[in-house]
């Protein structure tokens, strides 16, 4: 019953992490997911970037961590 009641728990987060990185993760969505755009920018040499552009790509890129790490703990259990 133990395994049964933390496994759902993990179910639970991951859905969570989920919706996390496709709304705060991607927002705004027009005209392309913000997370997207700043990834573009550095990939392509993150010329004229602040740290302000930087710290938004932290806060954007938080859930789709939070998701990838909740997945990992899933998988292991």
């Amino acid at each position: 019953m133990k395994n049964t009641n933390s496994l759902n728990k993990a179910k639970s987060r991951v859905g969570i992490a989920l919706v996390l990185s496709f709304t705060l993760g991607l927002a705004p969505f027009f005209p392309e997911p913000h997370l997207w755009g700043k990834l573009k920018w550095i990939a392509g040499g993150g010329e004229g970037m602040e740290f302000l552009d930087y710290f938004d790509l932290v806060l954007h890129a938080s859930p789709w961590v939070f998701l990838i790490f909740e997945v990992i703990k899933l998988i292991r259990k």
